[in-house]
């Protein structure tokens, strides 16, 4: 089995009325709008890509998968 890095995971989910980006139980960048959100934990995420580190995003509610027609 292969140990792969651990990966930072930055999460977009609603947040106190509006959306944040949460990383490690901690929220960071609020705002109003989600499509803000995104592009905080896309910055955050190339910030630490590098850096080196390996790192997801992940949007609460958005898989990227749709059902069969």
């Amino acid at each position: 089995m292969r140990n792969e890095p651990a990966r930072l995971t930055f999460t977009v989910r609603p947040h106190n009325g509006g959306w944040a980006v949460e990383h490690a139980g901690e929220y960071l960048d609020s705002t109003r709008n989600k499509d803000e959100a995104k592009a905080a934990a896309n910055k955050r995420a190339r910030a630490a890509q590098d850096a080196g580190q390996a790192c997801i995003v992940r949007i609460t509610g958005e898989h990227g998968f749709f059902g069969a027609a």
